[in-house]
């Protein structure tokens, strides 16, 4: 139950983010869960791999490759799925910083609810 809530806070910063950044654009709501199941799978599957790959990279850049790696995944996504667009790398990488800033925010306030109950 905890991880389909998770979800769905994660589509609803997808559809935020998409709202405001022109560069990505989201069809629909039900476009929106799927992105945001895809970008799970990705970055539980994919991105392991990936980081492992490029461990050289991320070292000399103390780290800083892993934003590439993100913006790689959301595009990933994007060709994945018809109702998602990202026009360029660039968007991709501002859309994952932003993403990531808000499902944090999203997160936390779901963590604070469970406190308190």
């Amino acid at each position: 139950m905890k991880w389909i809530l998770k979800l769905l806070l994660t589509a609803l910063a997808v559809l935020l983010v998409a709202n405001i950044l022109p560069g990505v654009a989201v069809t629909s709501y039900a476009y929106a869960i799927w992105v945001a199941l895809v970008i799970g799978m990705l970055n539980s599957i994919v991105r392991p791999l990936l980081i492992f790959l490029t461990l050289p990279a991320t070292l000399i850049t103390l780290g800083l490759f892993l934003f590439v790696i993100n913006a790689f995944i959301i595009l990933m996504a994007a060709k994945f799925l018809g109702g998602f667009t990202v026009e360029s790398f660039w968007w991709a990488l501002l859309f994952s910083l932003l993403l990531s800033f808000l499902q944090s925010v999203l997160h936390s306030l779901l963590k604070e609810d469970k406190r308190e109950s």
